[in-house]
């Protein structure tokens, strides 16, 4: 099996310690990640953006990577838009507090205030990247946020929102309803459900937010990615937490993914679809949505061959960890 150009849309790759632990991964796998601003403090400007977009190139230890960046979302005027663009992919939008490293994001869906930087954005054709999530009961967070989606969608219609990480039927629909809505998928989202996290003893490396919901939330995300469709995109929301923030009794959201990615979608549309599929869900159609062009290629073969998932990664705990792998990548 061979992958081109293999993209990751959504990215942690934190900083310091863990930066440099978890980029070689990332970096020698895809042909370029969207890399998430969520860092303390978070990325807000031309120049923290690019002090860290030069601190990922150093460790990747790959040249034929691209760190796609993006800036937390807060009131930017046009004429600061204008300046960056060339230097920016995209802005997340964070829920106020909702996840990881989100105090700082919007408490207001009040689109008056909101809609200075978004209409800049959409002039500018600037994506707008949204964690969509309200504070609502949990396992309804995602599906009450889809009247937020539909707002944006309406009052800015030539604006690009992905949806991320999206775990529900109620969004996988609302997908078709809107020419300007588009989505990412995790790995671990087409395989978990909530009752792979707490189901029997509670498993503090699957538990991520958005959190996985039910088998019928599962089969329509699998629905989505296996068929190839067009408006989805891979990406891994890899979150990587030291294992004493994980196996606490305040355990912190995200699942490390990054070490075994392609291998496992490898397994998964083998079994469910095909590599013609795999090719536009890794790639081809985030090339499409977001017109994006590499001068060089990375070709990634893979091979039917089990290996097993290392049981650590330094101080991180990786998805599957400790688990038989069928698929293996030809470095």
């Amino acid at each position: 099996m061979k992958l081109k150009n293999p993209l990751d849309m959504h990215l942690h790759l934190r900083d310091k310690n863990i930066l440099k632990l978890v980029t070689p991964l990332s970096s020698k796998d895809f042909r370029a990640g969207v890399i998430m601003p969520n860092l303390i403090p978070p990325l807000c400007n031309l120049k923290a953006l690019k002090a860290y977009k030069k601190r990922i190139l150093k460790i990747s230890e790959n040249d034929n990577f691209t760190p796609l960046m993006t800036l937390f979302f807060k009131d930017y005027d046009f004429k600061f838009l204008e300046k960056i663009k060339n230097e920016l992919f995209a802005i997340k939008l964070y829920p106020a507090g909702i996840t990881t490293n989100s105090s700082n994001g919007v408490s207001s869906f009040d689109l008056e205030k909101l809609k200075p930087t978004l209409s800049a954005m959409s002039e500018l054709k600037i994506p707008l990247l949204v964690h969509g999530e309200t504070s609502d009961f949990v396992m309804d967070r995602e599906a009450n946020f889809a009247k937020i989606y539909e707002k944006l969608a309406k009052n800015f219609p030539n604006l690009k929102i992905v949806m991320e990480h999206i775990t529900t039927k109620r969004l996988c629909n609302l997908l078709k309803d809107y020419e300007n809505l588009y989505a990412t998928i995790t790995l671990h989202h087409l395989m978990l459900t909530l009752d792979d996290v707490i189901g029997g003893k509670m498993c503090p490396h699957l538990f991520c937010k958005p959190i996985a919901k039910t088998y019928k939330d599962k089969d329509a995300l699998c629905e989505l990615a296996f068929s190839g469709f067009e408006k989805v995109m891979f990406g891994s929301d890899s979150a990587p937490h030291p294992k004493s923030d994980k196996e606490n009794c305040g355990c912190a959201a995200g699942v490390f993914s990054a070490p075994v990615i392609l291998c496992e979608l490898a397994r998964l549309f083998n079994k469910h679809s095909n590599e013609k599929n795999l090719q536009k869900f890794i790639s081809d159609n985030a090339c499409k949505i977001h017109n994006l062009k590499f001068k060089n290629e990375k070709i990634i073969t893979l091979k039917k061959e089990k290996h097993k998932v290392p049981l650590k990664y330094g101080t991180l705990i990786p998805f599957l960890a400790g688990q038989n792998l069928e698929f293996k990548i030809i470095y």
